[in-house]
């Protein structure tokens, strides 16, 4: 064993610069990452049902699926990004949180018990988007291009 080799390595998750992840920024890479996961299990059930015979056209649910769970995935490596301290998953977090606002509009004017599911979609739609734009986080993801 060498001396490089037994060097301590700094964590892979540190940010950028040295600088303490703010917690502003790990609650939007945890909103994130629950949002694509809860698109991908939405995406896993469709395909589920096709194979089950409970969807009518298999082809269709089956394709839907898979391009759900892919859409699922990608909030979740934005907010791996995130917490890794890399600025590229910033825009497509904040793009998933974005959308969440029309989803939750239409979840909670079908009425039901969607309006509480609705309610909640755009409460984490919401407390993302404040979180991945606030200036703490700003100032973490951006700090090397600085003056």
């Amino acid at each position: 064993m060498t001396a490089e080799s037994s060097a301590p390595v700094p964590p892979a998750s540190a940010p950028a610069a040295g600088r303490a992840r703010p917690v502003a920024l790990t609650a939007g890479a945890a909103i994130t990452a629950l949002e694509g996961a809860a698109l991908a299990v939405v995406g896993v059930s469709d395909m589920v049902s096709a194979l089950s015979g409970q969807a009518k056209q298999l082809a269709l649910n089956e394709f839907g699926g898979a391009v759900i769970v892919l859409l699922g995935v990608l909030p979740v490596l934005a907010a791996l990004a995130l917490l890794k301290g890399r600025r590229w998953g910033r825009s497509p977090a904040v793009l998933t949180n974005s959308i969440c606002l029309p989803v939750a509009y239409y979840m909670v004017k079908s009425g039901g018990a969607m309006i509480g599911v609705g309610v909640l979609v755009g409460l984490l739609g919401l407390a993302g988007i404040v979180a991945l734009l606030s200036p703490k986080t700003t100032a973490v993801l951006y700090a090397d291009h600085e003056g």
